[in-house]
């Protein structure tokens, strides 16, 4: 694990943000692709983007914020640490935050919800991709102990201690690298949808495929990651991602019944 890409005397470049800094800018760039083959106005979907990602950021930093308020308070200086904090609650506050403005953005400049969200999940995909590949040098969202069977031969093993302070990734076990199998899920599905972009049937075909895809990739990776933080349901049969997962299923399955009800009714009309 390496939290650290390099470093200019004490200003330190974590390498979560800067793979995390290249996958957005290359989902950016796949987004104006896909807009145009899902009928949508590249310049929209780019200022859509733009909106959604920094109402995410932003999110997700007010509420680490305010839950570390009081010590804030004592040691201004550490808000200059928030960036190195990850954490599962920050990931769905940020994502849901940025959903609500996306959608917002959406409906003020009257975009066709369905094709937007086909344009938008191949490059939502890769960028996830390249978060978990971030997480992996951060050693944030740590994988359970490998063991000495299969897994043992592609463990990843952290010495390093800021990722053990930053991240609270254990020192010297070999951990599955659960982070790289998230990262690897993401790009297939990114690539399968960009592959069915061009043959979809109707408009929100891509969207509510990527959302299920979406969904079976964070709830079976949740089973090699660490359940430290992660929260326990249903007596610890789910912990809390898998619980979000779930609710992505459901969001997709609506998304593919929703949107081909609108085709059925843009049809009657037409005909």
């Amino acid at each position: 694990m390496h939290p650290v890409l390099f470093h200019f005397g004490p200003i330190l470049i974590p390498s979560y943000g800067a793979v995390v800094a290249v996958g957005v800018v290359l989902a950016l760039f796949l987004a104006q692709n896909t807009a145009r083959r899902a009928g949508v106005d590249p310049a929209r979907i780019w200022n859509l983007s733009i909106v959604a990602l920094f109402t995410a950021l932003a999110g997700s930093r007010l509420l680490l914020i305010l839950v570390n308020f009081t010590a804030l308070r004592r040691h201004p200086g550490w808000l200059l640490g928030l960036a190195m904090v990850h954490h599962p609650l920050l990931a769905a506050v940020g994502s849901a935050a940025g959903s609500l403005a996306a959608l917002a953005y959406a409906r003020r400049h009257r975009m066709d919800l369905c094709n937007t969200a086909d344009a938008l999940m191949a490059p939502l995909a890769l960028g996830l991709a390249f978060e978990q590949a971030g997480a992996l040098l951060a050693g944030s969202g740590y994988g359970i102990a490998a063991g000495q069977g299969w897994a043992a031969h592609w463990a990843v093993t952290n010495y390093d201690l800021r990722a053990a302070l930053w991240s609270a990734a254990p020192l010297a076990e070999p951990l599955h690298p659960v982070q790289a199998y998230a990262a690897l899920s993401y790009l297939t599905v990114a690539a399968l949808l960009l592959a069915a972009l061009p043959w979809r049937r109707q408009r929100g075909d891509i969207a509510g495929l990527g959302l299920i895809g979406l969904s079976a990739t964070v709830f079976f990776t949740e089973f090699w990651r660490d359940p430290e933080g992660r929260g326990a349901l249903l007596g610890g049969a789910i912990d809390g991602p898998q619980a979000a997962a779930l609710l992505l299923l459901l969001a997709g399955a609506v998304t593919l019944m929703e949107c081909e009800s609108r085709s059925l009714r843009t049809e009657e009309v037409d005909g």
